[in-house]
């Protein structure tokens, strides 16, 4: 009888809640033997001690060429963050049959809702309506809508069409709007077959009424949106900031913003936790979170659903089919943190 394969935790920074309920442990114990390490990066001496049995990774490990030339029963690595991180050989992996895989499919739900939901803050002026009220200077009806627009029939941009705007998409579509998509990625035609109006950057930051910002960051288009092409975005648009801050020149989209050149939401920054004195907190004209877009309870349970759903299959000789796949001169080029 053949020993039971090897399934490595080791998921930093997620923590145990977020990824290990009881459930899941009992599942994963049925599948295999189980190595498991919280807190921190497993340290090498660990991960080079087992290299030679491991088949499943549930995690961050980083695996070059060289560790997977030691890892010879290595069937499956499971990135239970929603990112590629460059510490893995994509293109060896693939080649040897492994399958390299990330959770973002499960983040997106969540993020594509609080997008939506912050975008009809902004454009409704909910964020100033609470505090007039509490200081008793409101004014009601059409008195109090003055700066108020509507969603419906709007023209909606998003900057980006993977696993978050495939996930707002559908939420999207019951106002109406015209949506038009950038993405340098995908071609013409695969977006206009999804119903969308592909447009040139320059199009979707000046015809965009609300305007997504919604893509990763590469080696590529780190800062890409400086000053001179956010000021292409109309004035009192509202623009949602919710996937990776380094993809804007972070103080011209500030700046303008404080400016009320436009309406913005962030969630994301270039550096967090954000420092206490940071001047970015005393910007006017901005709702700021932080980074709350996707970190629900919801999201971590689709998570472990996702993932062992596609262990199971791996398990078996069979093709994931929940978690995303890595596309090694993709992944290759991501500098998500």
């Amino acid at each position: 009888m053949s020993e039971r394969p090897l399934i490595f935790i080791d998921p930093y920074p997620r923590n145990q809640e977020m990824i290990f309920s009881e459930a899941t442990e009992r599942v994963l114990r049925d599948l295999g033997r189980l190595v498991i390490h919280f807190g921190s990066r497993a340290p090498d001496d660990l991960v080079e001690r087992i290299l030679p049995e491991i088949q499943v990774i549930i995690g961050q490990t980083a695996m070059p060429r060289e560790r997977l030339d030691r890892a010879p029963k290595l069937r499956a690595i499971l990135n239970v963050k929603a990112n590629w991180e460059p510490n893995i050989d994509y293109e060896e992996a693939r080649a040897r049959g492994i399958h390299v895989l990330s959770a973002a499919p499960a983040m997106a739900p969540a993020v594509a809702e609080f997008c939506l939901g912050q975008a009809i803050t902004l454009a409704r002026g909910l964020q100033h309506a609470d505090p007039l009220f509490r200081m008793a200077q409101e004014a009601y009806g059409i008195g109090g809508n003055a700066k108020a627009y509507s969603l419906y029939d709007s023209k909606v941009g998003l900057l980006g069409y993977g696993n978050l705007g495939k996930s707002l998409v559908p939420l999207l579509r019951p106002f109406q709007p015209e949506i038009l998509v950038y993405d340098p990625w995908l071609s013409s035609g695969y977006l206009s077959k999804e119903g969308l109006i592909p447009v040139s950057l320059e199009e979707i930051l000046a015809k965009s009424k609300f305007l997504f910002l919604l893509a990763g960051v590469t080696t590529e288009n780190e800062g890409f949106l400086g000053k001179a092409l956010l000021e292409f975005i109309p004035t009192d648009a509202t623009v949602v900031l919710a996937s990776r801050a380094e993809i804007v020149d972070f103080e011209a989209f500030i700046e303008l913003a404080g400016q009320g050149r436009f309406r913005a939401a962030i969630d994301v920054f270039p550096e967090e936790p954000v420092s206490k004195d940071d001047l970015v907190r005393k910007t006017s004209h901005v709702l700021f979170s932080s980074h709350l877009a996707g970190g629900i309870r919801d999201s971590y349970a689709r998570i472990q659903e996702m993932m062992l759903d596609d262990i199971k299959q791996i398990l078996q000789g069979l093709p994931p089919l929940r978690m995303q796949r890595a596309e090694p001169n993709l992944a290759a080029k991501m500098r998500s943190r």
